[in-house]
């Protein structure tokens, strides 16, 4: 197992290394992805198997427990700041991007279910972060989980571009248009570097709102496992027994981590340390995925993934322009 592992904290610190040289918007997963599939696809990986097991064990235990420790950068009191209108905006985005996603992913671009609704998911809800936790809870594959997660960072990378771009043209208040950014950008960094560029009210809201859109991936994960359990369990063909459900139990851990952050005032050494546990545990765990994809995989998927992915942009981009300012008064 170590040679698998060793391997992923190689490339982790690569990326790490990698992302200190760009700007903060760039995460350090990012670059442990691309790395990963450029040193799985050389020659000598072909036929690595003494890393399989470290690889198997990145993937499985050290995404959940980068997805647990993931809440200590939530708290309660962040989500009850905007009151609930915040929490029926987030809700509304989730669960549109989600029918119209899978919809569309499936039945006009005849996408596998896995790829359209793991594309949809990290989109609607926090990028990354949302691609492998339902990656995790369902059993998808690599290559699926990489393409997933290239898209979302494609496009969130464009949201950071257009939505500060968009703020003049549209004459809001500043606190109503972060709002707006939070509730329709896919990850965290990407939310914080739009926010940003737009003003500091504009940051702090849309980072809360944001927030609240990751707390709801856990209730979303729990529908899901029984959705897909209904729907798609019999034909898995991915090592689960037809009719299992997967109980996603790592996101009861995040929650707990969650309620922990707001109750308790932990030292803020502490805090950060397992924070960053916690972000390498994730990157190690991307590092792995990106190993595991081969070329051959990824062409096999095709463009339909990158319109899917698209789509979904321009739906957030105008859908949230439009129904914000009728659901939040800031």
């Amino acid at each position: 197992m170590w040679k698998g592992l060793a391997l992923c904290a190689a490339v982790t610190w690569v990326g790490f290394g990698l992302a200190s040289l760009t700007p903060n918007s760039v995460s350090p997963l990012v670059f442990a992805l691309a790395l990963g599939v450029i040193v799985g696809n050389l020659p000598i990986a072909r036929n690595a198997q003494s890393v399989e097991a470290g690889l198997t064990f990145s993937i499985r235990w050290l995404l959940r427990t980068g997805i647990v420790l993931f809440g200590l950068s939530v708290t309660l009191q962040q989500v009850f700041v905007l009151g609930p209108q915040v929490v029926v905006l987030d809700l509304l985005v989730i669960a549109t991007v989600m029918i119209v996603g899978y919809s569309l992913g499936t039945r006009w671009l005849k996408l596998d279910p896995e790829t359209a609704l793991l594309t949809s998911a990290g989109s609607a809800i926090c990028g990354a972060a949302a691609i492998l936790a339902t990656a995790a809870t369902i059993r998808a594959k690599p290559a699926v989980t990489a393409m997933a997660v290239a898209t979302v960072v494609m496009f969130g990378s464009l949201a950071m571009v257009v939505y500060p771009a968009l703020f003049p043209l549209l004459g809001w208040e500043e606190g109503l248009y972060g709002v707006y950014i939070g509730a329709t950008v896919h990850e965290v960094a990407h939310v914080v570097a739009a926010g940003n560029a737009v003003g500091a009210d504009a940051q702090a809201n849309a980072v809360v709102v944001k927030l609240v859109r990751v707390m709801l991936l856990v209730p979303f994960l729990l529908i899901l496992g029984r959705w897909w359990l209904k729907y798609h369990g019999a034909s898995q063909g991915n090592g689960e027994p037809a009719g299992k459900l997967t109980v996603p139990w790592f996101a009861f851990g995040f929650i707990a981590m969650v309620v922990i952050n707001s109750l308790i005032a932990l030292p803020e050494t502490l805090n950060a340390s397992l924070t960053l546990i916690g972000q390498i545990a994730l990157t190690m765990a991307m590092a792995a995925l990106g190993y595991e994809t081969r070329f051959e995989k990824l062409r096999a998927l095709g463009v339909k993934p990158l319109i899917l992915g698209l789509v979904l942009f321009l739906l957030l981009a105008v859908g949230g322009i439009a129904v914000t300012p009728l659901i939040v008064e800031v």
